[in-house]
């Protein structure tokens, strides 16, 4: 299946990671109780980051790189019942390797 979302400028789609289901003490956590991820695998890039002079500015990272991302940055959304994050190139904390 094709992503039809194309991220403008220097901002990025992003997959969150699957969080396995943990139990504490034989507790099942609630989904509204839940960390949001802060990993991620990046599905689109944008343009880019464009500098004071025009000059287009290249991403760091690339489609497919795993990442750490900021906890609460960027914007949830859905498509195809399925949650992505579009984020600023700046939200981008690490490549995970």
């Amino acid at each position: 299946m094709a992503l039809n979302v194309k991220p403008i400028g220097d901002r990025l789609l992003v997959e969150p990671a699957e969080e396995k289901e943990t139990k504490k003490g034989g507790i099942i956590i609630p989904d509204t109780a839940k960390e949001k991820p802060q990993e991620g695998v990046i599905k689109a890039l944008g343009t880019g980051k464009t500098d004071d002079n025009g000059k287009k500015i290249p991403f760091e990272v690339k489609v497919g790189d795993r990442v750490l991302v900021s906890k609460y940055g960027g914007t949830e959304i859905k498509i195809d019942g399925k949650e992505y994050k579009i984020l600023s190139s700046d939200d981008i904390l690490a490549v995970l390797e």
